[in-house]
């Protein structure tokens, strides 16, 4: 394991470094940073009323952040193995800060777009943040760490759509942008005096680094498996934020922006299923916990159909449903990171990398999945085809569970799929 300069992490084994205090600087830092590729998302109508654009193109708003992250997941993030990681998450957030700086003071689409699609690139520092927290922390609780430093992203990206909202029907959309700027800002100045120096000791050229990802992922089966289980559990959860709201401002809820808001607002209870879930798995109850979160999210599907459209009952129930979700694909997320950071801390980051795109993947075609779902079918079919994602991961699960008989039982904390 490469060494980690100028901070000593012998302290405590519950938090990054050592120390709980660092363990919430991760977290708070990350769920900043993600926060910056969701905050469009309830915002395409005013900013594409504002930049001028036709409906059919207002979502390249939300689209060109996605790609800007995804291949910024493939062709930044595994640098991380062969970069000092404390220079390259600066230098992005420099980036970042620009980026939303120009996002901020945009007045035609053009600009907007682009500054749109380097958010997304340079926001992949919190990737390397992920894989970071875990090399500092020790084995034994990893999973914990893990869980943590995710339960700080995981608020970012609950949080991101409903603030972006009120701030927006306060001051407007330019705003958002120009305040995340600042955050990012102050949150550079913060992590370039705090975070650790890591050298990684690997010694490869950058080409041949991209060219190791498609090895890793041909011959690492934990990296194949978690991947699938996470990108279709994401699915799902893209499928069910892309149309839960279109429902509740349709013709039977007829709830407004701060109504739909706030209900966004309840899936954020989900969060507490990270720090759970990283404990578990730190004790060897890794597949339990990846079990029941399949179940979790397949069954939040079922409950979003119980009452007349319209009710009390079935705005209870689905804002249930939203915290059932959130709760199981949190969970199912932080045991396969666990399941993957134990797999070599040479090529950590290309591993992150590689399962953050692919279940990234998912949540992307989700989202069309159900804009499409929705318009042909209402929440029935969107509902349908939600329920049948977390139910193709468990059927995928149960096939790895088949051969494990055979094997000696794992011990407490060892690395479990």
């Amino acid at each position: 394991m490469a060494k980690t300069n100028n901070r000593s992490l012998a302290a405590q084994p519950d938090g990054v470094g050592g120390s709980a205090w660092m363990t919430l600087l991760f977290a708070t830092a990350c769920g900043l940073i993600v926060a910056n590729l969701y905050y469009a998302q309830p915002l395409i109508g005013p900013i594409g009323k504002a930049l001028g654009l036709a409906p059919q193109v207002a979502g390249l708003i939300v689209t060109l952040t996605q790609i800007g992250y995804g291949i910024g997941l493939l062709l930044i993030v595994p640098m991380a193995d062969i970069v000092e990681n404390r220079r390259l998450v600066i230098t992005l957030l420099i980036a970042c800060t620009i980026a939303l700086a120009g996002a901020a003071m945009a007045d035609n689409a053009l600009l907007f777009f682009a500054a749109a699609a380097c958010i997304g690139l340079s926001s992949v520092s919190v990737q390397i943040l992920v894989p970071l927290a875990a090399h500092l922390a020790p084995e034994a609780s990893r999973g914990r760490v893990v869980g943590n430093v995710m339960s700080g992203l995981l608020l970012g990206i609950m949080l991101a759509r409903p603030i972006s909202s009120f701030v927006t029907d306060i001051w407007g959309w330019h705003t958002v942008f120009a305040a995340s700027a600042t955050v990012i800002a102050c949150l550079g100045l913060v992590l370039v005096r705090i975070l650790p120096v890591r050298r990684p000791v690997q010694r490869l050229r950058y080409a041949a680094l991209v060219g190791s990802m498609w090895r890793l992922l041909r011959s690492e089966q934990v990296l194949r498996r978690r991947a699938a289980y996470q990108a279709c559990l994401f699915c799902a959860f893209s499928l069910f934020w892309t149309t839960a709201p279109l429902l509740l401002a349709g013709p039977h809820f007829r709830l407004t922006q701060r109504g739909i808001a706030l209900f966004a607002l309840a899936g954020v209870a989900g969060v507490i299923a990270a720090p759970i879930a990283g404990r578990l798995a730190d004790k060897g109850w890794s597949r339990p916990v990846s079990a029941v979160a399949m179940a979790t999210a397949a069954g939040a599907f079922l409950l979003s159909r119980i009452g007349q459209e319209g009710s009390t009952a079935a705005l209870v129930n689905l804002t249930l449903a939203a915290i059932m979700l959130d709760f199981g694909v949190s969970a199912n997320l932080v045991v396969g990171q666990r399941a993957i950071f134990s797999l070599g801390a040479e090529y950590r980051a290309r591993l992150n990398g590689l399962y953050m795109a692919i279940f990234f993947a998912g949540g992307a075609a989700g989202s069309a999945i159900g804009a499409w779902a929705y318009a042909n079918g209402g929440w029935t079919l969107a509902s349908r085809i939600g329920f049948a994602l977390p139910v193709a991961a468990l059927c995928y699960f149960a096939t790895e569970l088949l051969p494990a008989r055979a094997r000696r039982p794992g011990k407490p904390g060892e690395s479990k799929i």
